[in-house]
């Protein structure tokens, strides 16, 4: 087995903000690339004040460092910069000019001004890979517009077809209860990156990437797109039902609820039988998924009364071995509980070392307190993620990285008391 992760030969700037491009680079950084982080001095990502929740401090009590940033910044180096002074748009070039990849999530044309747009780093790199990550991508009427993944779930249909329906308790559109798209940009735009990254073993050249919210947003409708563009019959909301499977859905127990995913015919009748119930995978209208699909709400009608007889862990045991998927609907706390997360590893505690507000210094060891964050999904077997960095304190490794640079502790400091980092 190899010591090198899968992407330790690459280095990534990363001038991304909030959580698209930051899931991005952090998936990067997960398997083994440098990235440095670029934030503005004082402020940071916008991000780090997104609280409550907050992490806590070794005695338990509120820091100011809001738990969002941790979720997508793991594993990279961070330095403060102003990239609106000369000075510091300088040390983005020279940066840049070191770097493989570079993801950024300004508005469209937001760097040209600086010189640091793809058209002007790329004389000075032609190896760069130049990620762009905005809410419409780089054309269209809408290019100049801000975009936010809650837009984006309006925008796309995501949120007509997610919530009960009109006329149900609690119907009308919803939100995802995470910023799903943003989530998906960020590794619709790893895998773009990859990809062009392989293309340079064969080309030499870097490219521009534009990755549009928008634009996923719209392909993670998936079956849903498909069944529109091909019919012409537009999607509608149907709470916890699926449009193409049955029973494809939550189910009241004895003590609460259930979740029953039965994907074929083969399935439903082996449910049939261990429920007691043989004679519905027999009725002409459950025998097939189309007929049980179309005969829905009297098949529901005769399974709440079954499956209200039992407990949701009676359910499972009863189902778990005959290969008739079934689960808990668990809420967060008990989902990090499951055994199979627990066993997974899912959990990542690093030390964490506090910084004091204002200060480009770590506190003393004993100030340490842990910070919590999921581990990667990716589980590459000869080269698996790494585990390097917590995520890091604003500005911690600035004056490492201006080393490596080949500044020296003077102008660093110079460049310090003038506000450039």
């Amino acid at each position: 087995m190899t010591t090198q992760a899968a992407l330790s030969h690459l280095k990534v700037l990363d001038l991304s903000r909030v959580l698209a491009g930051p899931w991005c680079t952090q998936m990067l950084a997960d398997l083994g690339a440098d990235v440095i982080k670029v934030e503005r001095p004082g402020a940071g990502d916008d991000t780090r004040h997104w609280g409550p929740p907050f992490l806590k401090d070794a005695e338990g009590n509120d820091t100011t460092e809001a738990t969002y940033f941790t979720a997508c910044n793991r594993n990279k180096r961070a330095i403060t910069l102003d990239m609106a002074q000369p000075e510091g748009q300088a040390l983005i070039r020279q940066m840049a000019a070191q770097s493989d990849i570079l993801v950024e999530n300004f508005k469209v044309g937001g760097l040209q001004h600086y010189g640091l747009d793809y058209e002007s780093l790329k004389t000075i790199n032609p190896r760069l890979i130049y990620c762009s990550v905005t809410g419409f991508g780089q054309t269209g009427p809408y290019a100049e517009r801000a975009g936010y993944d809650l837009m984006i779930q309006a925008m796309s249909g995501l949120m007509s077809i997610t919530g009960h329906a009109d006329g149900e308790p609690g119907g009308g559109p919803m939100r995802m209860g995470v910023a799903l798209i943003d989530v998906l940009t960020g590794i619709y735009a790893c895998s773009a990156i990859l990809a062009a990254v392989e293309a340079r073993h064969t080309t030499g050249a870097g490219q521009h990437i534009d990755m549009a919210l928008l634009d996923v947003g719209m392909a993670v409708l998936a079956n849903q797109a498909a069944g529109f563009l091909n019919t012409g019959k537009v999607p509608q909301r149907q709470g916890n039902t699926h449009p193409s499977l049955a029973p494809y859905q939550t189910f009241d127990t004895l003590d609460g609820s259930m979740l029953l995913a039965i994907g074929n015919d083969g399935q439903f009748a082996r449910f049939c039988e261990a429920a007691g119930q043989p004679e519905w995978a027999a009725d002409a209208r459950f025998q097939t998924n189309t007929l049980r699909v179309k005969n829905r709400e009297a098949l529901i009608q005769l399974m709440l009364p079954v499956t209200r007889s039992r407990s949701t862990a009676d359910w499972i045991r009863l189902l778990e071995d005959k290969a008739v998927p079934c689960g808990p609907i668990n809420n967060i706390e008990q989902a990090f509980a499951d055994p199979q997360v627990l066993a997974r590893g899912l959990v990542i505690k690093q030390p964490l070392a506090l910084m004091e507000k204002g200060q480009e210094a770590i506190k003393n060891v004993s100030d340490q307190t842990t910070v919590n964050t999921v581990a990667s999904p990716l589980r590459l077997l000869a080269t698996p993620p790494v585990l390097r960095r917590a995520p890091p304190q604003l500005g911690q490794h600035t004056d490492e990285v201006l080393l490596e640079l080949g500044l020296d502790a003077t102008q660093i400091s110079a460049l310090r008391a003038r506000g450039v980092v």
